[in-house]
């Protein structure tokens, strides 16, 4: 695939795990000559409190590639947070991204010239909870980022399959108001 990725966007949920081990990763990804590449120094060098923006690290010094950069969905105030959502998940994201050009779908030879922009989930219920399963929390985060990255790069799903499937599918929590529970 020699064509040029101006933006592709994926998302998706893997959950099952132990409490506050579900992943939910949203992401960009594009040339780093273009409108993401912008974003993704826009968004580096404009930090908001509650929400760090933070290169993909396999370890401090050594981020991968492509350039990835985790925001947080939530608002990042408790150190517990922090230290999880900079350590076990950030670490989480970097292995996904290498599985998914190990998977072929992003080209290794495009590794240096494409940016991802990812948007981070981390329950914040690991702030109250008296154990974390960070092995599961990693495993389930890595899946999470794989497959989101899976899906933008293979445009799923498919306007045809959206076409065809609208009317069998409810958001879970429109359908949790309807039946009061929320």
């Amino acid at each position: 695939m020699n064509e040029r990725i101006i933006l592709r966007a994926g998302e998706a949920l893997v959950a099952g795990g132990p409490p506050n081990t579900a992943s939910e990763p949203e992401v960009i990804i594009g040339e780093l000559d273009g409108p993401v590449g912008t974003a993704l120094a826009t968004l580096t060098g404009d930090q908001v409190v509650g929400h760090s923006r933070v290169f993909a690290l396999l370890n401090t010094d050594i981020m991968v590639r492509p350039v990835t950069l985790c925001v947080s969905k939530v608002s990042v105030t408790e150190s517990k947070y922090t230290s999880i959502l900079m350590g076990t998940v950030q670490f989480a994201i970097a292995n996904g991204v290498l599985d998914a050009v190990r998977a072929g779908y992003i080209p290794k030879h495009k590794a240096n010239d494409l940016g991802i922009i990812c948007s981070v989930w981390l329950s914040p219920g690991v702030i109250e909870a008296q154990h974390v399963d960070h092995k599961a929390l990693f495993d389930i985060q890595r899946r999470g980022m794989t497959e989101a990255i899976r899906k933008a790069m293979t445009n799923e799903p498919s306007i045809d399959w959206l076409l065809e499937n609208q009317d069998k599918i409810t958001h879970k929590y429109y359908q949790m108001s309807l039946d009061g529970k929320i």
